[in-house]
């Protein structure tokens, strides 16, 4: 009997011995964001680090209204990790980086060759998780997350995950985890696109088109709210970024790619009868697109995208009774789906003259077509295969619907 009791406490005392690293929540610091950009010195960069107060917005801690939602902390380093100790000898509690949500970096880094380099670090550390998504800033990364000040959601870790889950289902930015980074520039074959954002509003390159989505982040006409805009993408090619897209542009690309989300946006067209007017219609893709390409060595390779969807109008500001005229309807859905194919014709024209190379992930539709990995890569999609290749992309509008209301008001009636 008393065997068996020193047996059982021993039992326990070993269960126990796996808690010896363990440490408490209150003495930890969670980073949110990560911002990194260039210094005068090559290899030696600037390091800035959100870290959320997880005490202010919390239900189960009284209102504390003289403490800040983050605290902000830039240090200079060679990598994340020997910068995220050099940032320890100021914040008193041990920095964490298993909650980091985003990571950001300057444009000026990311068009820079050394960008890959800085970046390589995220894949060797345990702590940063491959689903943290790469945004790129118009000015330095200090200064975004410095001016970046939400004025409803005050709890960094909520703002930037509600800001951007619902951006990227509207597709007006990209996916762009890091674990997608790496797997693209590994793959050599395919562009990556970032997440494009910054909190400098430029008038002087603000667009009046009236139009939703033609626009970069700093375009975007607004008055009042917060300065942080999201809007667009960052095109990076081999691990570099070489150009910006608008939201039209990566939205084209979420229609056209099937590893990408997307449920449904808001899309505006001139209207068919009266131009001076535009048409509103909610754009859902239920289906993935279907792609076939027909691979030829010694002649252009063939790629044929088809796409299904639905549209429901939501507004028709000119009162043009498209429910009712039968002819009208059907040149409504004509200018509805050309719209969309004279965007992606030229669209897919400039990745394959500017780019040489192609956002939509295709590549994993040809592999099939090579023996082994040596054969595809001499093949080689970059320089000879997407560039030259003879592209069709037809959209369908499977149903186009008018929401609740069957008519709009006749002025006639409404005005004597």
């Amino acid at each position: 009997m008393r065997y068996s009791i020193l047996f059982i406490i021993i039992s326990f005392l070993i269960l126990l011995v796996g808690c010896y690293d363990r440490i408490e929540l209150e003495k930890q610091s969670y980073v949110i964001v990560i911002g990194i950009d260039k210094t005068d010195k090559r290899g030696v960069y600037e390091f800035t680090y959100k870290i959320a107060n997880p005490e202010v917005g919390s239900a189960s801690v009284p209102n504390t209204p003289d403490e800040p939602a983050a605290e902000i902390v830039t240090v200079q380093g060679v990598d994340i990790l020997s910068a995220t100790y050099t940032a320890n000898s100021i914040v008193s509690k041990r920095i964490t980086l298993d909650q980091t949500k985003v990571i950001v970096a300057s444009e000026e880094l990311a068009r820079s060759e050394d960008f890959m380099g800085v970046i390589q670090s995220t894949s060797r550390s345990p702590q940063i998780r491959r689903d943290v998504q790469l945004v790129v800033t118009k000015e330095k990364a200090v200064e975004f997350l410095n001016n970046n000040d939400p004025l409803v959601e005050t709890r960094p870790h909520k703002y930037y995950q509600f800001m951007l889950t619902r951006a990227i289902e509207t597709g007006i930015i990209p996916e762009a985890t890091m674990h997608r980074f790496f797997q693209i520039t590994e793959g050599d074959a395919d562009l990556f696109l970032g997440i494009y954002a910054t909190t400098e509003n430029d008038k002087k390159e603000q667009h009046n088109e009236g139009i939703e989505d033609k626009y970069k982040a700093g375009e975007i006409p607004q008055l009042g709210g917060s300065p942080t805009q999201f809007m667009g993408s960052a095109v990076f090619k081999e691990g570099q970024m070489i150009d910006t897209i608008d939201g039209e542009e990566t939205r084209l690309v979420h229609m056209l790619d099937k590893t990408l989300r997307m449920e449904e946006y808001i899309a505006t067209i001139p209207d068919p009868i009266l131009p001076e007017f535009f048409v509103s219609y909610n754009y859902s893709q239920k289906k993935e697109p279907i792609i076939n390409i027909d691979y030829y060595p010694n002649k252009p390779t063939e790629i044929n995208v088809h796409v299904k969807f639905q549209a429901e109008i939501i507004a028709v500001p000119s009162l043009i009774p498209y429910t009712q005229n039968l002819e009208y309807r059907k040149k409504l859905e004509e200018e509805i789906v050309k719209r969309l194919e004279d965007k992606t014709e030229a669209f897919i024209k400039k990745t394959q003259t500017e780019y040489r190379s192609d956002p939509f992930y295709w590549s994993l539709n040809i592999r099939k077509h090579f023996k082994d990995i040596k054969e595809y890569e001499k093949a080689d999609w970059h320089k000879n295969i997407y560039p030259n290749a003879k592209i069709n992309v037809t959209y369908e509008l499977d149903t186009l619907e008018f929401g609740k209301m069957i008519d709009d008001s006749d002025l006639n009636e409404v005005r004597d």
